[in-house]
């Protein structure tokens, strides 16, 4: 790749010990040199979306997160699932982005690691369809059991994991070569 480029990451955890931002920290550290992977690390802090507070100028907490994701060459959302679903607060700030479309054709991958994930992989895939991310199937992976695929020093000891994930950001960078090339044609 000819330029540094810039990778949001977006945990669906806000556990502070969680395995999920445990998998981010090493993933970042596998990224290419010429990626930097930056953490958001405030989802918590995003208000309850509430279509009526969708104004200009946004609420602070959404500003940020709207800017970040605009300022973003690409996205990489890890997140658990809860109660076989979507953690609330990843769909919430999801939810703030539908009118501004900080998601269009964003070059995104999805990493859902929990016990077994697939039912909330599931349901986070649609959004991500319906707000037309640009995602594929090799930019989406399903880690289950990660506990015992990450450890607590940001270390993936899973052979098989990490594997799949450098073959993830392998076809991440590739959405995003395809993006800029799609830009300097225009």
């Amino acid at each position: 790749m000819d330029k540094l480029f810039n990778v949001l990451a977006i945990c669906g955890s806000t556990k502070k010990t969680s395995s999920n931002l445990n998998l981010i920290k090493a993933i970042a550290q596998l990224a290419s040199p010429d990626a930097v992977v930056n953490i958001y690390s405030t989802i918590d802090l995003i208000p309850p979306f509430n279509p009526d507070n969708d104004l200009e100028p946004a609420l602070p907490q959404v500003a940020n997160f709207r800017t970040q994701i605009r300022n973003a060459d690409a996205v990489l959302i890890c997140t658990p699932e809860y109660a076989m679903g979507v953690p609330g607060m990843l769909k919430n700030a999801i939810d703030w982005t539908v009118s501004s479309a900080e998601f269009y054709h964003k070059p995104t991958a999805l990493i859902t690691a929990s016990s077994i994930g697939k039912k909330g992989h599931s349901a986070l895939m649609e959004t991500l369809k319906v707000i037309q991310c640009r995602i594929s199937p090799e930019t989406e992976l399903i880690v289950p059991f990660i506990q015992t695929k990450v450890n607590a020093s940001q270390q993936i000891v899973d052979a098989d994991t990490i594997t799949a994930v450098q073959s993830l950001l392998s076809a991440l960078y590739l959405l995003v070569r395809e993006k800029q090339q799609e830009v300097s044609a225009l």
